[in-house]
């Protein structure tokens, strides 16, 4: 792959004694919001169903990856080659069933199996929790917990049980608020929304992506609302609450829903 090694030697260029100053001043620490930043381009660009922005966007990531891997060669640690080696022999050591020819096992490729050979690297000391980064965002977490605990049993037994932890967690929820108490309300208000990602899991949707959907939603709805109430020369500062409602329903009619029913 050329064009990986012209990069590789780009970025190596960038951070010599000649390179970019910008480039050159960067720390793993000061790169961590960039990271995050593309990371979050890439999901969108996939959203869009765009491959053009796709492409352009796992370059910017992987420009992230290798970057980091330079100030990891700067700093003596280990280098580009290394990294790539590092996740080679894991997805072959991953997928005995696909490249060890003599390797016999169960339902080789399911879920299990892989959570299986992960614990077998783990070794029993060490929790199935501990390879879920605590930078992810709370409501992806919650799900992968949820994943994670489930394939060992740690699980409501069908859709009935997960739906009604949501009902007991959301009553829990309106007592601390009826008792105004301030740490409970957090507790509860966390316990509700942890309930809530379960229920996704059960159902089939992750969490963070059904909320970005209502926060787009909500974005579009009311923009047409500013629209619709500038038409009329009157800002939204001077609508009653019930003309407020009015706008926002006529909103509604006028912007795609994202499902069938658009009751919300």
């Amino acid at each position: 792959m050329r064009s990986f090694d012209t990069l590789v030697s780009i970025v190596a260029r960038l951070r010599g004694p000649d390179g970019c100053p910008w480039d050159r001043a960067q720390t793993p620490a000061t790169l961590r919001p960039y990271l995050v930043e593309e990371s979050y381009e890439v999901i969108e660009a996939v959203e869009s169903g765009d491959p053009d922005a796709l492409r352009k966007e796992l370059g910017d990531l992987l420009f992230q990856v290798v970057l980091l891997a330079q100030m990891a060669q700067d700093a003596g640690w280990f280098d580009m080659d290394a990294v790539c080696q590092a996740i080679a022999d894991k997805m072959v050591r991953r997928h005995p069933h696909v490249f060890d020819p003599d390797h016999v096992e169960e339902d080789a490729g399911s879920v299990a199996a892989w959570e299986a050979r992960k614990a077998r690297e783990r070794g029993a000391e060490v929790s199935m929790l501990d390879g879920l980064p605590k930078a992810l965002p709370a409501l992806v977490r919650a799900h992968r917990v949820g994943e994670k605990v489930s394939r060992v049993g740690f699980d409501w037994p069908d859709l009935a049980g997960v739906r009604a932890k949501v009902d007991e967690e959301l009553a829990e929820l309106d007592a601390e608020l009826d008792a105004k108490d301030t740490a409970g309300i957090h507790a509860e208000y966390g316990d509700t929304l942890l309930a809530l990602a379960n229920l996704g899991r059960f159902i089939g949707l992750g969490p963070e992506e059904a909320l970005r959907g209502a926060n787009t939603r909500f974005d579009q709805r009311f923009r047409v609302v500013e629209r619709l109430a500038a038409e009329t020369g009157r800002p939204l500062t001077e609508r009653s609450p019930e003309e407020l409602e009015a706008l926002w329903q006529r909103a509604k009619t006028l912007t795609p829903s994202g499902h069938a029913d658009a009751g919300d």
